[in-house]
């Protein structure tokens, strides 16, 4: 086993690897690097690739929550979700990264000018709301477009999305 080394407001931190691929959203000091590059992002950090601006891949992100967390978008139903489930779930679960440039779902399309601060205040939010409710909450809870999922699998999707989009920064 070895050492996973971290950087948090200029402190070097070190701790024992633990046996996942992934980063974790339910993991204080993960969150907490997750939010450090959040910081770094300013309303003129440029993408490395596609066509977001920086607001509008904030909003993107925020996407994810308001899905886990409000009651804004429907959910998917009949065939649609049988698609979903059976195609984009082991896309979007696993935890391969995504492909820059990757195809994006209608309800994640961000159209509208958004405002920056605003967008990186609620991403920051839903991020500490997600690790304050905790793996428990997440185990078994059902996903508008995938159905029930492990939390290992909500965390995939939450911190692959936003590792995917905070790459695509520079951050």
């Amino acid at each position: 086993m070895g050492f996973d080394h971290f950087i948090i407001q200029g402190k070097l931190y070190f701790r024992k690897k633990i046996n996942r691929i992934m980063a974790s959203v339910f993991d204080p000091k993960d969150v907490e690097i997750v939010l450090s590059r959040i910081e770094k992002l300013t309303p003129e950090t440029q993408a490395q690739w596609g066509k977001m601006d920086v607001a509008k891949m904030l909003a993107h992100c925020n996407v994810s929550y308001e899905m886990a967390f409000e009651v804004k978008h429907p959910p998917a139903k009949g065939l649609k979700k049988t698609v979903l489930k059976w195609f984009v779930k082991p896309i979007v679960v696993s935890e391969k990264p995504y492909k820059k440039n990757s195809p994006t779902a209608s309800a994640f399309k961000i159209v509208d000018s958004k405002v920056f601060e605003t967008e990186k205040e609620r991403l920051k939010k839903y991020i500490q709301t997600t690790l304050s409710k905790g793996e428990a909450y997440f185990d078994g809870k059902e996903s508008n477009s995938f159905g029930k999922l492990s939390s290992r699998e909500w965390n995939n999707m939450f911190y692959k999305h936003l590792d995917h989009h905070l790459s695509q920064f520079g951050v």
